[in-house]
This record gives structure tokens, sequence and C-alpha cells, in this order.
């Protein structure tokens, strides 16, 4: 790509809005989540233009924080590239020598930034530079199997403080759970959670509940999200109370 293009581009992205959740992307990607072994030097990624536009496209790892100053174990390439429509660009994403755990899953993110041409010729029109940006996870080698073989392992309690009841889960696994469904209480009376929260590995997350009050009976129905972005078996589980 030449000094003045990617000049272009650049200045481009600067005069660009930042994302709305309403407008959807034209550009794609070819997961809805990488997967890094820690034994293998890359994986690659798909971007796809099914658009009739060319986009210039960054493309990036960084941290769940979404700065841009924090160091992360990644290098990906190409970093900056013309995207022509109806074309397709493999994207490597390349590990560097690092010190993250090898006993569990590390999570980054990996960013896709559309950067559409200006024209000159065209006054007062606002260009909306879209964003999509998927988990990243690291699998260290030492890490055996895949999340859906230990999704019994996840333990779930109830806790009540201060007047507020808490959906509790411990997970013990080296493995990050994403949840395409979460839901607490018992027939015909289910409250259900968002889904966009996960359990981290080796860690407890509390989750408030809104409507569901400490009692025996209760169970959690859950599902989560594999390695290819499909869903995992339903899972239904008995919730003790504990206090906290």
């Amino acid at each position: 790509m030449s000094t003045t293009l990617l000049r272009k581009y650049a200045l481009s992205f600067a005069c660009l809005a930042t994302l709305s959740s309403t407008i959807e992307a034209a550009l794609t990607i070819s997961a809805t989540r990488v997967v890094h072994p820690g034994d293998q030097h890359s994986s690659s990624i798909v971007v796809a233009n099914p658009s009739n536009i060319t986009y210039a496209t960054q493309a990036w790892v960084n941290t769940a924080a979404d700065d841009t100053s924090t160091a992360v174990p990644f290098a990906v390439s190409p970093t900056l590239f013309r995207l022509d429509p109806k074309r397709e660009q493999l994207v490597k994403i390349n590990a560097l020598p690092n010190n993250l755990p090898t006993d569990r899953e590390s999570l980054f993110y990996f960013n896709v930034q559309e950067i559409p041409q200006i024209d000159s010729g065209q006054d007062n029109v606002l260009k909306i530079a879209l964003r999509t940006r998927i988990k990243l996870f690291y699998r260290p080698s030492q890490v055996k199997g895949v999340p859906e073989q230990h999704l019994d392992s996840l333990q779930w309690s109830l806790a009540s403080n201060n007047g507020k009841t808490f959906l509790q889960v411990l997970n013990p696994t080296p493995y990050h759970f994403t949840f395409g469904r979460l839901e607490v209480g018992a027939p015909g009376k289910i409250e259900k959670i968002d889904t966009a929260l996960m359990a981290m590995p080796m860690q407890t997350q509390s989750f408030e509940l809104k409507t569901t009050q400490a009692s025996k009976g209760l169970q959690v129905q859950f599902t989560t999200i594999n390695d290819y972005g499909g869903t995992t078996r339903l899972v239904e589980k008995p919730l003790s109370v504990t206090a906290i």
C-alpha cells in the first residue's frame, strides 16, 4: 500500500465517527472467537468484504480493557490492508514470547476496524467506521481437552447480601465459559440472566438477580458457547443457598 494511500486512509479514519451498535458492519470475519493453542506460533482468520465498496482495514489484538496502551503478546499480520469489493484477506495472529499463565486460559480480543474511503467530491457526508471485536483465548499446551467436557464442574449457589440475591458460580477449571443461555428459578418462574457474562477460570463470579429470592428448590439452567461458536448441551443444576 502506497504512502499516499496510507495517509489518505489515516486522515479518513481521524474524521470518522465511532461505532453504532444499530448499524451493521460491512466487513465479516470467519469466526465468532479465536482459540490460540499455546504450542502453535500463529492462528489465522479470514476477513471478507461482501459489499460493493472498497475499505481500508485495521486489525489488532488488545485486552478486555479495550485500551491501546497495554502490551499484548500477539502481533497481527497484516495490520493495515486494502480490501476490495467481494475479496478476502487472511489475517495471521502471531504469538510472541510471553509469561502468560500455563495452568489456565488467558483472554484477549481480536479487532477489525473498517475504514471507508473519503470521496473528495462529496461534501457534508458522514462516514462511520465500524469495528468488529471477538474473543481471543490463549490456551496453553498444558491445558488439555475442551471446555464443554467440564460443564458439570461449574459449582452454582445462591447468596443473599443486604437484601439482594446473587447467583454465584465457582469455576475450578482452566477454561473461560461464555454463556449462551443462563436462567435461574423454578418451574413457572424463571429469571433470565445476561448471557454476555462469563465464568472466568479458577474464579468465582456473582450475578445480581432482579426477581429471584434465595429459597430451596431453585435450579440453574445454562448452555455455553463452544470453540466453534456453537451451543453446548443444556445443563441443569440445583442451587444451594449460602450467606455472604
